[in-house]
């Protein structure tokens, strides 16, 4: 098993930035592929962005591609998500999440570990 603990959320102004950080306990995280996934108020959780175990694939949701980059340090057991250019819309808890299956998987039920999530507010 591997616990996952999401951080760097925070408040941030539209066209502001952040780096979410996602720390992985237990098993090494380069077994497990790795994904974002969010959730905005009152909507589904969706996905954002997964990245293989190699850290050579990465795939991202269309509402973030050129905005957003993951990336990973199977070395410190980590999972990063820049995010650049922020907009209002992209408010929402993000989470980190892993699975056993290869590739970049893009529905959440594909994904066996999750953490609590990180509260990411931006201001218009």
């Amino acid at each position: 098993q591997v616990q996952l603990v999401e951080s760097g959320g925070g408040l941030v102004q539209a066209g502001g930035s952040l780096r979410l950080s996602c720390a992985a306990s237990g098993r090494t995280s380069s077994t497990y592929a790795m994904g974002w996934f969010r959730q905005a108020p009152g909507k589904e959780r969706e996905f954002v962005a997964a990245i293989s175990r190699s850290g050579l694939g990465t795939y991202y949701a269309d509402s973030v591609k050129g905005r957003f980059t993951i990336s990973r340090d199977n070395a410190k057991n980590s999972v990063y998500l820049q995010m650049n250019s922020l907009k209002p819309e992209d408010t929402a808890v993000f989470y980190c999440a892993a699975t056993l299956r290869v590739g970049t998987p893009v529905r959440d039920y594909e994904y066996q570990y999750w953490g609590q999530g990180t509260q990411v507010t931006v201001s218009s």
